[in-house]
């Protein structure tokens, strides 16, 4: 099972700015574990931009041996949404190099399975604080509990092609599991995910695409 340190929001760092539409990929080193297949999760921002001549030549079985995972996950490119992200210090740097691309350990996730299905929440471990900016524009998913689930990053996994522009009426192309809705809208007022001091609450749709819950 996975452990948590959580720590005061009084730790948090300054907050990391001008972060929507930067784009990013990320490596999950899976192993399993007592509640269930657990990944570290490397992630390429602020190191580097994923440049995608690298992204597309990575081998995950060999970065699984390599690191002695059981499995690896790609999961990238993606492109924030959220306009700045505060984190609490979680002790030194850990960086590794896949393929030439230099990734810091961001997070650590509880799965579901070894390859999550759509629409099914994961448990991560961030320690962060995600703004999303008055007047932004928004994309959520409602679930059949009336719950709100922020996109906090778009991605081309499955369509190479995506972009901010399409995500409006993303809606329309979602396989969305019955009770399901989607919607975007314009915030009136800052937005905040805070999972400084406690766990966040993270799926995908079908199109890879990652939401947080809104809890506050």
């Amino acid at each position: 099972m996975v452990n948590f340190t959580l720590m005061s929001t009084d730790a948090l760092n300054d907050p990391t700015t001008g972060l929507s539409g930067k784009r990013y990929g990320e490596v999950l080193l899976v192993t399993p574990g007592e509640a269930g297949p657990q990944a570290s999760v490397y992630n390429s921002y602020p190191l580097n931009d994923c440049p995608a001549e690298l992204w597309s030549k990575l081998d995950a079985q060999a970065i699984a041996t390599e690191n002695g995972a059981a499995t690896a996950l790609l999961n990238g490119p993606r492109y924030w949404l959220m306009n700045s992200i505060e984190k609490v210090p979680q002790g030194p740097k850990i960086i590794k190099n896949f393929g030439g691309i230099d990734m810091q350990l961001q997070a650590t996730v509880l799965l579901t399975a070894m390859n999550p299905a759509p629409y099914t929440a994961n448990q991560v471990n961030r320690h962060t604080v995600f703004t999303f900016d008055a007047a932004e524009e928004v994309y959520e998913l409602q679930d059949p509990a009336f719950r709100r689930w922020v996109m906090q990053t778009w991605s081309q996994i499955v369509d190479p092609n995506l972009s901010r522009a399409d995500l409006r009426q993303l809606g329309d192309r979602l396989n969305l599991p019955e009770g399901w809705t989607y919607q975007s809208r314009v915030l009136e007022s800052p937005l905040r995910i805070d999972t400084s001091n406690r766990t966040a609450q993270v799926l995908q749709d079908d199109l890879k695409n990652s939401y947080s819950l809104v809890t506050d």
